[in-house]
């Protein structure tokens, strides 16, 4: 790594509490050295000095760095399996489930989301918390405007439904957007807020090192509820989901399964006490 790009990731932790260390270092430099030689810099220095100077470039800076690519209904079978399998046994164990979309980018996640919790329940009982890093980035996805790139996978009688025809695109309803909080949020930095039934973070792992991808599965293990879901991308797999108290209920869903398993461990360590007891007998 050069001086001049060290001293850089140093100044922005400083600044923003945002640790690029911990994201792949040759596809992050690479992001970023075409922006900041798009803005005729030719060193990280100059270009950190001019964008504490000037928002746009740092907004520039936050968007650039963020992989804000997404549409609905990604992958469609997972949402299938979600609302088919997942969503069904969640539902059952807690009637009003508390959701949340972590790095939601432009919105198409957690709107998806609230579409298909439509199908269980009145919008109206339908809460869910969408966050991502960069604020200009939110502020699209509260505007809710679709080009149709990122509505071909979305089913006619859900269109039809859930968007009004707009001259540049698609709009989301309103009830579909009443039921969306959005708010920013520094997924390595940041604490989570707990007992969450299901979280969605899909296809943004794959940027970051695999120390940070070890801390963030910790984090959203310890913020989801035993039984709660963790709904990760296709090409996020997690191959050691017992290190993090999860296992696979079905492809890309992990389920944290902590009370049952202290409960079974209890349950054995009862039957040998009670065996021993009537040996020594």
């Amino acid at each position: 790594m050069s001086q001049d790009y060290e001293q850089f990731i140093l100044n922005i932790k400083k600044k923003t509490a945002i640790d690029l260390s911990l994201y792949k270092e040759a596809q992050m430099k690479r992001r970023l050295e075409s922006l900041r030689n798009k803005r005729g810099f030719d060193s990280f220095q100059a270009f950190y000095q001019a964008m504490s100077s000037d928002q746009t470039i740092f907004d520039e800076f936050l968007d650039r760095m963020t992989i804000n690519v997404s549409e609905f209904y990604r992958n469609a079978k997972r949402w299938e399996v979600l609302e088919q399998k997942i969503l069904p046994r969640i539902l059952k164990e807690n009637p009003k489930p508390k959701l949340w979309s972590a790095a939601c980018s432009t919105g198409e996640e957690p709107y998806t989301l609230a579409m298909i919790m439509s199908k269980f329940q009145p919008l109206s009982k339908v809460s869910i918390l969408a966050t991502d890093l960069d604020r200009g980035i939110l502020e699209r996805a509260k505007i809710g405007l679709y080009t149709d790139r990122s509505l071909k996978e979305v089913p006619k009688d859900i269109l039809s439904a859930h968007f009004k025809k707009d001259p540049m695109g698609y709009k989301v309803n309103e009830d579909i957007k009443k039921t969306v909080r959005f708010q920013q949020q520094n997924l390595l930095a940041d604490r989570f807020d707990q007992q969450y039934d299901l979280i969605i973070c899909r296809n943004v792992m794959i940027y970051f090192t695999e120390e940070a991808k070890h801390e963030l599965y910790l984090k959203f293990s310890q913020a989801l509820r035993s039984g709660g879901v963790l709904f990760v991308g296709s090409t996020e797999q997690i191959f050691n989901p017992a290190a993090y108290q999860f296992e696979t209920e079905d492809t890309f869903f992990f389920t944290k399964r902590i009370r049952w398993l202290l409960i079974g461990r209890l349950v054995t360590l009862m039957i040998n006490e009670y065996q021993s007891f009537f040996l020594r007998q």
